[in-house]
């Protein structure tokens, strides 16, 4: 019968701990010297107890596969910079790329530059140019609709806030006596049908006669006689 999982956590137990401890460490030290003979691989293993205690095992010396770890890894990092480098310089370069084109681009949209283009590159441009147009023209459409609508609806509002006012004056004026036919001969200007909205226009001055001097005098000279 074998024996059951072991949980992997840390044992409480302090002397199940340290026997544990000897015989797992004992087995990773075996393991690694047997690698390094059966591989012929350098090998370096540094172990510290709970209690601060160094267990080492190394396939030549322990300074040697130091030195060649940090060697390693300082290629390595040097191998990722490098890499990383290129990778920006070639997005770089292909920015530029984008950059240059898009400035070309623009340029021929304005009429600039266009000598060396043949017929077709100048087909396509002007297709391109009135396509852009029509979007401009659109949009310019489309603006000027939503302005009338918000127009149109601010006029609808101001149209009730009058009839809301009509009704006001016109329940006032029942209060107090005052009938629609004395407001209307009074010159106050409300409509019958308070519905239908009011539409305000310009009139010219009535031109009042005035006497000329000379008539005047004469008439003073009547009433003197």
């Amino acid at each position: 019968m074998g024996r059951g999982k072991i949980v992997i956590r840390r044992i409480d137990n302090s002397t199940s701990r340290q026997v544990t401890f000897s015989k797992r460490r004992n087995g990773l030290l075996k393991k690694a010297k047997e690698l390094a003979i059966l591989c012929d691989a350098e090998v370096g293993v540094v172990v510290f107890s709970s209690t601060g205690k160094l267990y080492d095992f190394a396939s030549s010396s322990m300074k040697s596969v130091i030195e060649r770890y940090n060697k390693s890894k300082e290629e390595h990092q040097m191998g990722n910079l490098t890499s990383e480098m290129k990778f920006w310089q070639r997005e770089a370069a292909m920015l530029r790329q984008q950059l240059q084109n898009l400035q070309e681009n623009h340029r021929q949209m304005m009429g600039e530059e266009l000598s060396g283009l043949s017929v077709k590159e100048l087909q396509n441009l002007e297709s391109r140019l009135e396509m852009s147009l029509r979007g401009v023209r659109m949009k310019k459409d489309k603006t000027l609709m939503d302005e009338i609508e918000e127009l149109n609806r601010k006029g609808n509002l101001i149209h009730q806030e009058n009839v809301e006012l009509y009704k006001q004056v016109y329940a006032a004026g029942n209060i107090n006596g005052v009938n629609r036919d004395y407001l209307r001969t009074e010159g106050l200007g409300i409509a019958e049908e308070p519905n239908v909205p009011v539409h305000l226009r310009l009139s010219q001055p009535q031109q009042q006669n005035y006497e000329t001097p000379a008539r005047s005098t004469k008439l003073c000279r009547l009433q003197l006689h």
